[in-house]
């Protein structure tokens, strides 16, 4: 699968799809200056696409409402989470793969990806999605999928 642009069947891609991981989100609620708040002010900006689903969408909730997870308030987070549903593009989870990674929140991130036939998964933790190499879906940091974002396209 190609990453940025690319065709699936006989349509064209113009920008990449991609499933963002919880802590993702997580750090770009912590920190306005990092690459995870980078790539959350670029949702809904025709940069890229992203997949999210009922059971991804429950894990942010449900993390991001852990008691001192992100020094927001709740209805702060609401807001985010609102928005980052608003902006993604809904994909009904049709094959599951598990048990394929040892974490089963992992294992639900990556049938999000396949499902929705992302280019990538944005992720702190490249390492947990090791076993996954196999499906053609690229596994990249923040810094490193922003980075790609701001290349010419050729």
């Amino acid at each position: 699968m190609e990453y940025i642009g690319g065709t699936i069947g006989n349509t064209v891609k113009q920008q990449p799809v991609i499933v963002i991981d919880t802590n993702v989100l997580v750090s770009a609620l912590r920190s306005r200056s990092g690459w995870s708040f980078d790539l959350l002010t670029r949702l809904g900006t025709g940069q890229f696409e992203h997949v999210i689903t009922v059971p991804l969408v429950m894990e942010y909730e449900e993390v991001l409402h852990r008691p001192g997870m992100v020094p927001l308030p709740k209805t702060a987070v609401d807001d985010v989470l609102d928005y980052v549903c608003a902006s993604g593009l809904r994909q009904q989870v049709h094959f599951l793969w598990r048990p394929k990674l040892a974490d089963v929140r992992d294992d639900m991130v990556l049938e999000a990806a396949f499902n929705g036939n992302c280019d990538a998964i944005v992720t702190w933790n490249v390492r947990d999605f090791a076993a996954a190499a196999d499906m053609a879906i690229n596994i990249l940091q923040p810094d490193q999928f922003v980075k790609r974002l701001k290349e010419p396209k050729s």
